[in-house]
């Protein structure tokens, strides 16, 4: 499998602040995304998933060590066309629409007026959002502006997504709706990292697993795998048996 994203001896210490030591938030770390492949990347809080996550998105720059996606390094602009973020958090402009955030989305991405309108549609109507679409955002349920990240994520067609806790705020409804859309990216051959500490979701939905603890890596395989490595009957057994809790 021709690889997708290439993560090659990465290693990230924030600066030291008054009164704490400082911080090494990945260790060397290296991974590969192969293209259409689906990885799920968990680990305790403070793993370093975040970091992992922000170096990707060029938002930080990492210490030591490459990072390339379609065989270029993340630092070049153009890149951002091929890459759908979901953060966990997703923040929107209070006052704004989600009709008029996919405006401004696909202008960026030099998408054109029919383009937006039939992405837009069709992502609306698929994440339940279509009624809601002229109310202004802050007035949505957390689940909804969960939702509502998710559009904005894909309005654009990208190839590679990064989704950070995309079940976040979500009842089991929304959590099946966000688990069939995953499997129907999948099929459509889109590469994805997936991050979220419902392990039983990453379980039904991922290709293989990366496991980071305290900034390293602990374990890069198949579910299957990490069963075996560590005799567990389940993907939590098997998280606790790589990082040392079980």
């Amino acid at each position: 499998m021709c690889p997708k994203l290439i993560f090659s001896e990465v290693s990230k210490t924030y600066e030291k602040e008054f009164g704490h030591v400082a911080n090494a938030a990945l260790r060397g770390v290296s991974f590969n995304v192969g293209e259409g492949e689906t990885v799920g990347l968990i680990g305790a809080n403070g793993a370093g998933k975040s970091t992992t996550i922000k170096l990707l998105m060029d938002f930080i720059r990492p210490d030591s060590g490459t990072i390339e996606l379609n065989g270029c390094s993340v630092r070049q602009n153009s890149l951002r066309s091929d890459i759908g973020y979901l953060p966990e958090l997703p923040g929107f402009p209070p006052n704004l629409t989600i009709l008029e955030m996919l405006k401004f989305v696909a202008r960026c991405h030099n998408l054109s007026k029919t383009e937006t309108q039939e992405r837009s549609g069709y992502w609306l109507n698929e994440l339940g959002l279509w009624d809601a679409r002229k109310k202004i955002i802050r007035n949505y349920s957390k689940g909804m502006q969960q939702r509502a990240g998710f559009v904005l994520a894909l309005v654009h067609d990208p190839s590679f997504l990064i989704l950070d806790e995309p079940m976040s705020g979500l009842d089991p409804i929304g959590r099946e709706l966000i688990g069939r859309i995953v499997m129907s990216l999948k099929a459509q051959g889109k590469t994805i990292l997936f991050c979220s500490h419902i392990l039983e979701d990453v379980d039904r939905l991922v290709d293989r697993l990366l496991i980071l603890h305290k900034g390293e890596k602990r374990f890069d395989g198949t579910v299957n795998e990490l069963s075996k490595r560590y005799q567990a009957k389940t993907i939590v057994d098997g998280f606790l048996g790589a990082i040392g809790e079980n």
